[in-house]
């Protein structure tokens, strides 16, 4: 039995190609693959995939979100972020749910969980939450 997730409607997918430069707030309501790099903002209703040639040089807020690519600036994915092992993130996550593959790199404080419409409005705003920071080992 096939499962229609499995097969994503192609003309619903935003692309912004290898050797494609976009400058300025990118928004989109349905799912971006990003080969090339943005320069700004990447504000998404639907899924992300950032290749592993791809760059973000902004903030991305999306409702899910696969990152094999660079990414310099802040990240806020409601459900599920995935941190490929050939990622690199420079910024604050904040995501519902966080997969990280062995070999991703990530310097920033992350905040997870399930949002409530407060924390979520406030995220919205820019305003942050409870970070996680790692224990130093003595």
């Amino acid at each position: 039995m096939a499962k229609s997730q499995m097969t994503p409607d192609l003309t619903s997918i935003n692309l912004i190609g290898e050797g494609s430069e976009v400058e300025g707030t990118l928004k989109s309501t349905t799912d971006v693959r990003v080969n090339g790099r943005i320069k700004g903002d990447l504000l998404v209703e639907g899924k992300v995939i950032i290749a592993d040639k791809g760059v973000i040089n902004g903030k991305m807020k999306a409702k899910s979100a696969d990152v094999a690519g660079r990414i310099e600036g802040d990240i806020v994915v409601e459900d599920r972020l995935v941190l490929k092992a050939t990622a690199e993130v420079e910024g604050s996550i904040r995501t519902g749910r966080l997969v990280v593959e062995e070999g991703a790199k990530f310097e920033g404080t992350c905040t997870m969980g399930r949002l409530d419409a407060a924390r979520k409005a406030a995220i919205g705003n820019g305003h942050s939450g409870k970070s996680i920071q790692p224990a130093l080992n003595s």
